[in-house]
């Protein structure tokens, strides 16, 4: 039998790390490993850095969301709000919401085109399953669930294949291994002249340092109910949670670049991504890649869709009442854009990699107002500043500024 003692030490650790899982899930989504495996199939491990310098500013980051939560006991929003004021944090909002509304577009587009691509061989007639009839089905699967209230199983059994699928993409790096020298190059920063490099490098940042994700942190924090005594827990939570998802990316990235960018192939259709699991797999990729990309889209798609219901909660402090009719219009009003792509057309790649670059815009405002938020001894007492973590977020706005710089032309060579 088990020693009770250890177990209960096994489930206590479980539980301490629980918010730092629960943003895996949602970070290793549809924009994850588009961005990912675009950018190693393009260009093969060079932007290996750009995964590295997120990560490490997201963890930063987390520690900064999560010091404040606790001292405060308030969401980082509620804060914002009452030290800075309404019009900045309705900004943030704004930029929060713009964010998700293209993320919802590009992942629903990808969704749908993998499955009509993949059905393809079952159809009699060779033409697949309607990306538009796929994307209502998906979207009134969603909702539903919404409605009723009944998708903690259901998002459970997703979270259970999007693991898979990453653990697939780690496997599969180590059989396709580029050499060492490649994962060192391609750790010095350089931006490639070819294609539009700026854009794909904010949207790898932009799918690690999300604004979405760092508001979320903060709302799990609260949640777990730590206080100062529970510092340390809170930095392991962060410190595991941003390796595992460095891990999972820098995986997809090496997967793509060891079969697609030595062979000279590019991500410009969500199927083409198949092709980076194929040494694991074989013929089988394919399934396993829909499997996995499907359940991502729709584990993404969900909290995606109650995004701006948690904002709103959030700015006024109040409980996530998901039955009050205006919250229900409102993750309505999110659920039907996911319809763009299958009635009037466009590329599910291309929306997606844009979207996650979006999230550069925000990032300098949301990370100066947190610095200042933490150096305010009337809000954080005997816990405000803090020389290392103040150095910290300093460079935080440096790198953040330098990829709206990025994202600015990467749009505008689009």
């Amino acid at each position: 039998m088990p020693n009770p003692s250890r177990f209960s030490k096994l489930t206590k650790f479980a539980s301490s790390i629980a918010p730092g899982v629960f943003l895996i899930g949602y970070v290793i989504g549809t924009g994850s490993v588009t961005t990912m495996a675009a950018a190693g199939a393009k260009y093969g491990l060079s932007l290996i850095w750009t995964s590295f310098l997120a990560s490490f500013f997201t963890y930063i980051m987390f520690v900064a969301i999560s010091k404040s939560t606790i001292v405060t006991g308030k969401t980082l929003l509620y804060n914002f709000k009452v030290n800075f004021g309404a019009g900045v944090t309705i900004f943030l909002i704004a930029g929060l919401m713009t964010t998700q509304i293209a993320s919802i577009i590009g992942v629903m587009g990808i969704v749908t085109e993998v499955i009509a691509e993949f059905s393809k061989q079952f159809s009699a007639t060779g033409a697949g399953i309607n990306t538009l009839h796929s994307a209502l089905f998906f979207t009134l699967l969603l909702c539903s669930l919404f409605w009723f209230g009944r998708h903690k199983a259901f998002l459970e059994a997703l979270a259970i294949l999007v693991a898979l699928m990453g653990l697939s993409f780690v496997v599969t790096m180590f059989m396709v291994m580029p050499p060492p020298v490649e994962f060192l190059r391609g750790m010095v920063p350089s931006v490639p002249s070819e294609g539009n490099a700026a854009l794909l490098i904010a949207g790898m940042v932009g799918t690690t340092m999300a604004g979405v994700c760092l508001v979320t942190r903060s709302t799990l924090v609260i949640e777990k109910g730590w206080t100062p005594r529970d510092f340390k827990v809170e930095h392991r939570d962060s410190f595991i949670s941003v390796t595992l998802m460095l891990v999972i990316n820098v995986a997809i990235m090496a997967s793509a670049a060891g079969t697609m960018f030595v062979r000279g192939l590019e991500v410009t259709h969500a199927v083409d991504m198949i092709q980076a699991l194929e040494p694991l797999a074989g013929q089988l990729a394919a399934t396993l890649f829909v499997v996995g990309i499907v359940s991502a889209g729709l584990s993404s798609l969900f909290p995606n869709y109650l995004l701006g219901l948690w904002l709103l909660s959030d700015f006024f402090d109040t409980p996530r009442d998901t039955r009050r009719p205006g919250y229900r219009a409102l993750v309505l009003g999110c659920a039907s854009v996911g319809l763009v792509i299958p009635l009037f057309g466009g590329s599910p790649v291309a929306i997606m990699i844009a979207s996650q670059a979006l999230s550069p815009f925000i990032m300098p405002v949301m990370t100066i107002l947190l610095a200042l938020l933490l150096n305010k001894k009337a809000v954080m007492g005997e816990y405000a500043g803090g020389k290392l973590l103040n150095a910290g977020l300093g460079i935080t706005v440096v790198f953040t500024l330098y990829m709206l710089y990025t994202a600015i032309i990467g749009f505008s060579a689009m």
